[in-house]
């Protein structure tokens, strides 16, 4: 599925410099800078000179520009800032994604230019929930997708709620995990109670999402904390894949319980996630 730990994505404006060590600093799996929603139209040239160079640092976590949709003029300005700087890794944050093609047009434009930039998308319309397995299979470049929940709660005219987006959430999960990507969860707009946040996440995490969006560095802990495998989680897993290799027939039964195939891969995805988050740990 993945060889990076992607349990928190930490949005930070693009035009706000001042604030970008910081947000390196905050310990979140990915730092993802704004050319989008994060910026007024008066302040789009003045944050894409800031967010590009931005991708060409290596060290901390992963970084990540969103730039505005390629089907406007601010998202071609973008993605041309992009390949003249030519950044040597990074990932390009796609918003309102409503199509394959869309991505596949930005992969042509990146396999032009001969660089080697990754891709990710965000599905927030009802087109790109509908569409969202064809459109997460439209480039090995790739990486993760994210589920948008303002602009597509407003589409439908409903509240940004778990019950009604609940649907659309599976769809985008389903397809993500059809494509072998990480996928992350809007982020919860109640950053300032911090047990939402907990409870947001815990529910995110039940429904498959590997992670969840963040708005504020106060929130990245205890997202971390709910995408990362417990003790007792880590110890059924250690037990339930030591059990199933021990088996002469590819059958076991751990605490009176038949373990086959599926739930040993189950389990190793969570010794998986253990042995990614120890290794990334400062």
């Amino acid at each position: 599925m993945t060889m990076r730990v992607r349990r928190s994505l930490l949005f930070s404006p693009g035009n706000r410099p001042d604030i970008h060590a910081k947000a390196l600093a905050a310990r979140a799996d990915v730092v993802c800078l704004d050319l989008e929603d994060a910026v007024p139209p008066q302040a789009k040239a003045e944050a894409r000179a800031i967010a590009v160079p931005f991708l060409v640092g290596s060290l901390g976590p992963e970084r990540v520009v969103r730039i505005n949709s390629p089907r406007s003029i601010e998202g071609m300005r973008d993605l041309l800032a992009i390949v003249e700087a030519r950044p040597e890794s990074g990932v390009i944050f796609l918003p309102k994604v409503s199509s394959p093609e869309e991505v596949r047009w930005v992969g042509e434009i990146l396999d032009e230019a001969g660089l080697d930039l990754r891709l990710a998308v965000l599905l927030e319309s009802i087109e790109g929930i509908d569409k969202a397995a064809s459109i997460l299979a439209a480039s090995p470049r790739i990486v993760f997708a994210m589920f948008g929940g303002a602009d597509l709660a407003a589409e439908l005219g409903v509240e940004i709620a778990h019950e009604p987006l609940l649907y659309a959430r599976s769809r985008v999960v389903a397809a993500a995990r059809a494509a072998m990507i990480d996928c992350f969860d809007v982020p919860c707009i109640a950053f300032r109670d911090d047990e939402k946040v907990r409870q947001e996440a815990d529910v995110a995490r039940s429904l498959g999402f590997s992670g969840k969006a963040v708005l504020h560095p106060a929130n990245i802990a205890t997202v971390n904390a709910a995408f990362a495998p417990t003790e007792a989680e880590i110890a059924r897993a250690e037990a339930v894949v030591a059990a199933y290799r021990a088996s002469p027939n590819g059958l076991a039964v751990v605490d009176g319980k038949l373990v086959e195939r599926p739930v040993v891969l189950a389990q190793q995805r969570i010794l998986n996630m253990r042995d990614l988050i120890r290794s990334s740990s400062p």
